[in-house]
């Protein structure tokens, strides 16, 4: 248990250090991934504070908040990712409309990979593109399509 107390204690420091190293390195595509992720914290946080009289009834609460904020950070599951397109997005929207450098089909795509699978899309676009990774997506999906 001492283990597992002292990642717990120290998890938001890990955090902050990856957060730090993403706003220095010159890809935007692991700054969007630590947004994300502290957008969906910071919801996360307001319920906290907003039901904690009924949270602290549950005694694995802060288990499951750490497993959830594991399953948000990790490259792994990419869920601050899916859940920012998914549910968060639809709410947030400035104007009606979300200015971002990639299409809705290039951000579904990039959604599904790990953060140096991104990185490394991110380095074809600059040096074939945005239409040469269209073309990538649409033979995939070509591909899968027939594999059906």
């Amino acid at each position: 248990m001492g283990f597992l107390a002292t990642l717990v204690k120290n998890l938001h420091g890990l955090v902050g250090y990856a957060s730090v190293r993403a706003i220095e390195s010159p890809s935007i595509v692991d700054d969007q991934q630590w947004l994300t992720y502290w957008v969906i914290h910071s919801f996360i946080t307001i319920f906290e504070l907003t039901f904690w009289n009924v949270l602290r009834w549950f005694p694995l609460w802060h288990i499951m908040k750490l497993l959830f904020c594991c399953w948000l950070v990790l490259p792994v599951f990419n869920g601050a990712a899916y859940l920012y397109e998914n549910h968060v997005r639809r709410y947030v929207k400035i104007g009606g409309h979300v200015n971002s450098v990639y299409s809705e089909r290039q951000r579904t795509a990039m959604q599904m990979m790990s953060l140096d699978a991104r990185k490394a899309v991110e380095r074809y676009i600059e040096s074939h593109g945005p239409d040469a990774f269209d073309r990538v997506i649409q033979a995939v999906t070509i591909n899968n399509n027939k594999n059906l």
